[in-house]
């Protein structure tokens, strides 16, 4: 899967988002923005889904994320999908933990928390929104490794993931392939319209009705 990650790591989430329009499939989720890290983030996925309120008293006393770290490899991206309340999705000293275990980066469906600590590392978090307030008494974890849904968008462990400063976005393990090599099209055909730019062809010829039908649907 190396080739296929450092494909999509080459693209951006505006080429894949359009190859998915392009495919018929669900575009970007929006509204994801970058709390730290730089430049664009793409791996697997390992989900985790927390709930509202304390966790019950029987439950495994394990911090919301630590499962999802031990079970990350070099190719892992962290997706939490958070209830939506006021209380850190995700915090500091995860993000140390997931640092040192090779995690590329998490993104939450909610707030984060210690953001100029995961700045000072360098550590990528997309996240809804950032706070201060804690976890504790507020959310816990259900599970990790099972389907959520970010956005509107269904995710599974494993799939795929593109993330950089316009956006989100996510593609099943089955339709990363055709999704690869249709942004990478997209891409290549954007790049040489900003090339006729520079060389001095007209916006209007370059922007013509050519760009109109570049993403009409294609199975």
């Amino acid at each position: 899967m190396s080739d296929v990650l450092d494909r999509l790591g080459r693209l951006d989430s505006c080429a894949v988002s359009d190859a998915k329009d392009a495919l018929g499939l669900s575009a970007a989720v929006s509204g994801l923005g970058r709390a730290s890290g730089q430049g664009v983030l793409a791996g697997r996925v390992k989900t985790v889904q927390l709930a509202k309120g304390k966790p019950a008293s029987d439950a495994p006393k394990v911090h919301l994320g630590a499962r999802a770290i031990a079970a990350a490899t070099a190719e892992t991206v962290i997706v939490v999908a958070h209830p939506g309340i006021d209380a850190g999705g995700w915090g500091g000293v995860l993000s140390t933990g997931a640092q040192l275990a090779g995690v590329r980066g998490v993104i939450v469906d909610g707030p984060t928390r210690d953001v100029d600590e995961a700045r000072g590392l360098g550590f990528a978090i997309f996240s809804r929104t950032t706070t201060a307030r804690t976890a504790r008494g507020r959310v816990h974890e259900v599970s990790t490794g099972e389907p959520v849904v970010i956005g509107a968008e269904p995710v599974a462990d494993g799939d795929f993931v593109i993330a950089d400063g316009s956006g989100v976005v996510f593609i099943r393990q089955v339709d990363i392939e055709r999704v690869l090599a249709t942004a990478e099209g997209l891409a290549a055909r954007e790049a040489a319209m900003v090339a006729a730019l520079r060389a001095g062809t007209p916006i209007t010829e370059v922007m013509g009705a050519s760009y109109e039908t570049m993403l009409e649907a294609r199975s």
